[in-house]
């Protein structure tokens, strides 16, 4: 286990590619991570047990694991089994799914998050989609709260950039917990806003790993 202190206000680099893509390769994914760290990241996201075994090769910060499995509903490490996978390829900390929904294997959340902390002593990030689920994963147990779930669940609209009033909601909750921005983050300008809205630290993901999508910006601007 880490000390938390290290991510205060610091930036946290999410390292993904969707199948299919020319990126899609765990090496790859590695090499970015690395790219990354060299650039101020004070922590790596990564997505997949090969990627998350050759991310952790690579670098030495923590490194926030997840293992998306489907498309709908809960599929962001859906089960205690995906999350003990996670820390067994090296992840310090667990992002899983935090909402209130369902979940596959018919655990509630508190049980899943109790039984990773008592078998591998991991940290849980819980990925919510609003402030009920921000207040009902830190009394499931979660170590950390993000927002990355916002606008995608069906409770909140979905935002053209940062979900900054989610944030400030979530922070004046004071649930205990640091709360992880994430979605949406599009500029310095946004990751910093949402620090000033109550953010313990920002992940970044495609404005920095996903360059499909940064060309496909530029491409449509100058249409």
């Amino acid at each position: 286990m880490f000390d938390l202190s290290v991510l205060a206000s610091r930036l946290i680099v999410s390292c993904q590619a969707y199948p299919g893509e020319p990126l899609r390769d765990p090496r790859t994914m590695a090499q970015m991570a690395q790219a990354a760290v060299i650039g101020g990241a004070a922590a790596v996201r990564i997505q997949g047990i090969s990627d998350l075994e050759q991310t952790r090769a690579a670098v030495d910060v923590p490194m926030i694991g997840l293992w998306k499995d489907g498309k709908d509903g809960v599929f962001i490490t859906p089960t205690l089994e995906h999350a003990l996978a996670c820390v067994a390829a090296g992840s310090d900390v667990v992002a899983i799914d935090g909402t209130r929904r369902p979940r596959p294997d018919g655990r509630s959340l508190a049980e899943t998050i109790s039984a990773l902390h008592e078998q591998t002593g991991a940290l849980v990030m819980a990925d919510c989609g609003s402030a009920l689920d921000a207040k009902a994963a830190a009394e499931a147990g979660a170590d950390l709260i993000g927002t990355t779930l916002a606008g995608y669940t069906g409770e909140r609209p979905k935002t053209d950039g940062p979900d900054l009033d989610l944030i400030a909601e979530i922070a004046a909750l004071d649930l205990g917990r640091p709360l992880i921005a994430e979605g949406r983050i599009h500029s310095p300008a946004q990751a910093r806003a949402c620090l000033d809205a109550g953010a313990f630290a920002v992940v970044v993901g495609t404005a920095i790993t996903h360059p499909t999508t940064i060309t496909g910006w530029f491409a449509d601007a100058l249409a």
